[in-house]
């Protein structure tokens, strides 16, 4: 049994392809979809897309919120913003961590604290899909 996965953001479509399964974070923790899954409409949070292909190879990409639905061995995400874990750069993803807890440690006030916060977090879930192992067969 195959899925059909959809991943669209405003900007272009991320996949489009039958996949064996998914693991998806959602605002309250990872699902792992397989076929036949019960059917589901559920917020995605900030976090890793995990894609097993047909081939058995797992493929990671990075979701920026949204929203999917599941039914009938079709998944549809819609995602306010993507990015394959093939299209992040190890190097500036580390750099990106870096600034990050940094700007951290001298927020001051409320809006800045929040926004070091944020980024802080985004940073860690793109070197988190860069340094994922997938798990063996």
């Amino acid at each position: 049994m195959k899925l059909n996965l959809y991943v669209l953001t405003p900007k272009r479509i991320i996949w489009d392809c039958e996949v064996k399964e998914i693991i998806l974070s959602t605002n309250s923790g990872q699902i792992g979809v397989l076929p036949n899954h019960a059917p589901i409409n559920t917020a995605v949070d900030m976090g890793p897309l995990r894609i097993r292909l047909l081939n058995d190879q797992w493929l990671t990409a990075v979701l920026w919120s949204g929203f999917a639905r599941i039914v009938n061995n079709e998944i549809i995400i819609l995602g306010n913003d993507a990015e394959l874990g093939s299209d992040i750069d190890p190097e500036e993803a580390q750099q990106a961590l870096k600034i990050a807890e940094a700007n951290l440690s001298k927020a001051e006030g409320t809006k800045e604290l929040v926004e070091a916060k944020l980024a802080l977090r985004r940073a860690r879930i793109r070197i988190e899909a860069v340094n994922w192992i997938p798990p063996s067969n």
